[in-house]
């Protein structure tokens, strides 16, 4: 049901995010509706671009039965362009599908969930949240929120942990094996932000009194509570397991011995 005061789409309205709402029955109906604009032909390549986008197109240059059954055997629909009253063009659609890491853009981000991403995710890796370009990881981050942790595999399920608390907020998750220990990933779509309204005029004043230099000497000094000495204070309390995470280069297994031999020793 469409929304209320939400205006139709139309091929003029259409764009690289907007098409991967629609399948390729809504655009030949565009194409159609807007057959009867002059400009249709003239503006053809400017909106196949658009469709591109989101769509595999091909052009049916044989337009004999056999041709027409292999091309929808490859689940393409056909329909018609009519272009004038004497030009008509027959192409084909098909929905482009997101299977891998390398087919998700800005455009196509936010139109896909949280699971859909985890499984493109796990098809398409095992080496972990950061084996992804950062290229990748930006245009993923721009559409979820993403968490990571890596645990030893019998501490990541532990009751009242990180695991428990993001999947209860509804996020999604992939784990990745790692030896005796488990990288977790945490996918959940990011809402969307509002758009802040700026008032120029305010904007303006505060750039003009912050040029008044005779305001500068009656500023207060500011007291700075921090010195160089507390950034480097670690306080063992702050340590969470959200923020537990393993980044050397090591066997994991000899990490684990290792911890169970501090344990033993702890003991004594």
């Amino acid at each position: 049901m469409k929304e209320e005061g939400k205006k139709a789409l139309t091929l003029k309205t259409l764009n690289k995010s907007n098409a991967w709402d629609i399948q390729e029955n809504d655009i030949f109906r565009l194409l159609e509706t807007a057959g009867k604009d002059a400009d249709l032909g003239d503006n053809l390549n400017h909106y196949f671009d658009i469709i591109r986008s989101a769509f595999d197109i091909e052009e049916i240059k044989i337009d004999r039965p056999e041709v027409i059954k292999k091309i929808e055997a490859r689940d393409f629909k056909v329909g018609e362009i009519r272009l004038d009253e004497k030009n008509i063009k027959k192409i084909a659609l098909k929905k482009k599908t997101i299977m891998r890491i390398t087919d998700l853009t800005y455009e196509n981000i936010r139109h896909i969930s949280a699971a859909k991403l985890i499984e493109v995710l796990e098809r398409n890796f095992g080496g972990g949240w950061d084996s992804i370009p950062q290229s990748i990881q930006d245009i993923i981050q721009s559409g979820f929120d993403i968490s990571t942790t890596t645990l030893p595999k019998d501490r990541l399920h532990k009751r009242g942990g990180m695991y428990e608390k993001k999947v209860d907020d509804g996020f999604e998750v992939l784990e990745i094996p790692k030896g005796a220990w488990t990288e977790a990933i945490f996918a959940k779509i990011k809402p969307m932000e509002e758009k802040v309204h700026v008032d120029l005029e305010d904007d303006k004043k505060v750039k003009i009194d912050s040029n008044n230099e005779d305001d500068e000497e009656d500023l207060p000094e500011i007291d700075d509570k921090y010195d160089d000495d507390d950034d480097d204070e670690f306080d063992e309390d702050k340590m969470t397991e959200e923020s537990y995470r393993t980044t050397i280069e090591e066997d994991p297994e000899e990490l684990s011995l290792e911890a169970e031999d501090v344990a033993d020793d702890d003991d004594y």
